[in-house]
């Protein structure tokens, strides 16, 4: 597999970002890579929740991919356990959008078509 770091943007939002937890976070997001090479970028926001009165931890996790993006949020009162259920989540929605590729590409439907299709005369 080739090396697919410089498609993680990690960013940090009233949270000072260690070494430690990029590490953690390219490590759990190269799993979703595994997953689907059609992956554009995936975007992590680790966020401190000043606002509540006990501390909490938002991770937000949006897949850049064809077709719709995949954004999760997963809040806790720790960073990296955050990490661990966003990244859980979106490899669910990974693995749920594939199995569902693969059900439609199996099941053909009818075409239905609006015009009369004209009549060929074998020779």
């Amino acid at each position: 597999m080739n090396n697919r770091q410089n498609d993680v943007i990690i960013s940090g939002i009233n949270i000072e970002l260690t070494d430690t937890m990029k590490s953690i976070v390219r490590e759990k997001v190269a799993r979703l890579f595994l997953h689907e090479d059609n992956i554009i970028r995936i975007r992590v926001d680790l966020e401190d929740d000043q606002t509540h009165p006990e501390r909490r931890f938002i991770a937000k996790g949006m897949i850049e991919i064809r077709g719709p993006r995949m954004v999760t949020t997963a809040t806790s009162d720790d960073v990296f356990k955050s990490i661990d259920i966003m990244t859980d989540r979106l490899d669910r929605m990974l693995r749920r959008r594939s199995r569902l590729m693969r059900v439609k590409r199996k099941q053909p439907r009818a075409v239905d078509i609006p015009a009369q299709l004209p009549k060929v005369a074998m020779a």
